[in-house]
C-alpha cells in the first residue's frame, strides 16, 4: 500500500494536517519486515536502472534537524550497490559557490543516466534558511521558486526521476531528541547549539517550508510529506515510495536489456563460428 500521498501543487496543504505520528496501524516489528522485502526489490530496481542506463533517480530529502535525513540514507539506500549510488550533501557555500548562480552548484551533483543521487539537503536550503535568516533580498528568493521548477523539469526531461522527501516531526520529538544526542557519547559529534538555536524559528521554518512545498510540487517532480517521529515507520514510508515509483520503469529497461542480450550473444556467436573457420 502506499503510505505517503504525493504532492503536485494542485491542492495547498499547511504542514499541521500531517500527522508525525502516523505509522498507518503497523508495528515496529511488521514494519521492519515489509523493509527487507522491499530493500530487496529495490536492490534490484538499482541493478535494472544501472544496467539500462536511460534514466537516472535524484531523492531530495529535506527536514528540521534532528528529523532524520541521514538515518533514512543510511537504512534505506545502505544496502544499494555504491557503484551506482551516492549521497551529496549542501552545507554552507563557499565562496567559490556564492561568486555563481544558486543552483550551480547543486548541477554538478546530479545523477548521471543508471546512477542514483540523493540530496541531503538540497537547492531547497535557498528558499529555506536563506529566506528564514534573511541572507537576501525577499525578491531574490521569492523568484527562485520559478528557477527551482525549470531546473527540476530540466532533469526530468533528460530522464531523471526526482522523488523529494520531507521529514516531518514535531516540535516536541526534535527536543527529545536533541537532549537524547547530549547523553550519548556516540553522537557527541552531531552536538551543535546552532540546532537549539534554530528552534527559536520553527514557526519561520514552517511557513518556509510549507511555500516550498506548495510552489515547488509538480508531476514531474513531486514532495511527500514524511511522518517522521517514529524512525522505523519513516524508512518503511520512503521506501515504499521510491519502489513504487520505479515499478513503472521495470519493463521498459527489461526491454532494453534483452536488446542489449541479443545483440551481444549475435556478437559472440559470430565470434565463436570465425574462430572455428580459421582454424
Amino acid at each position: 500500500m502506499a503510505y505517503l500521498q504525493k504532492l503536485t501543487g494542485a491542492q495547498p496543504l499547511k504542514l499541521r494536517d500531517f500527522d508525525p505520528e502516523f505509522d498507518a496501524g503497523l508495528d515496529k516489528e511488521t514494519g521492519e519486515e515489509k523493509l527487507k522485502k522491499l530493500s530487496a526489490e529495490l536492490t534490484r530496481q538499482q541493478e535494472l536502472l544501472y544496467a539500462a542506463g536511460t534514466h537516472s533517480l535524484l531523492l531530495v530529502l529535506q527536514g528540521r534537524d534532528t528529523s532524520g535525513k541521514d538515518g533514512t540514507i543510511k537504512t534505506v539506500m545502505g544496502p544499494l550497490n555504491s557503484l551506482g549510488c551516492q549521497v551529496a550533501s549542501f552545507k554552507v557555500p563557499t565562496a567559490e559557490e556564492l561568486a555563481h548562480d544558486f543552483l550551480w552548484r547543486i548541477h554538478q551533483q546530479t545523477p548521471g543516466k543508471g546512477e542514483i543521487t540523493i540530496f541531503n539537503r538540497s537547492h531547497y536550503e535557498d528558499v529555506l534558511v536563506v529566506r528564514v535568516h534573511k541572507l537576501v533580498a525577499d525578491k531574490v528568493w521569492r523568484a527562485r521558486y520559478d528557477h527551482i521548477n525549470a531546473f527540476e523539469k530540466l532533469l526530468a526531461d533528460a530522464g531523471t526521476i526526482i522523488l523529494k522527501f520531507y521529514l516531518h516531526i514535531s516540535k516536541d520529538e526534535q527536543e527529545q531528541r536533541l537532549l537524547e544526542r547530549e547523553q550519548d557519547a556516540t553522537k557527541y559529534w552531531k552536538l551543535s547549539a546552532g540546532d537549539w538555536k534554530e528552534r527559536t524559528y520553527w514557526n519561520d521554518y514552517t511557513r518556509a517550508y510549507e511555500d516550498a512545498l506548495n510552489r515547488c510540487s509538480t508531476p514531474h517532480a513531486p514532495w511527500f510529506v514524511v511522518p517522521a517521529n517514529k524512525k522505523w515507520f519513516r524508512n518503511l514510508a520512503v521506501a515504499e515510495t521510491i519502489v513504487s515509483a520505479l515499478r513503472p520503469y521495470e519493463k521498459q529497461w527489461r526491454e532494453k536489456l534483452e536488446v542489449i542480450g541479443q545483440r551481444e550473444k549475435a556478437a559472440i556467436e559470430e565470434f565463436k563460428h570465425s574462430k572455428v573457420t580459421q582454424k
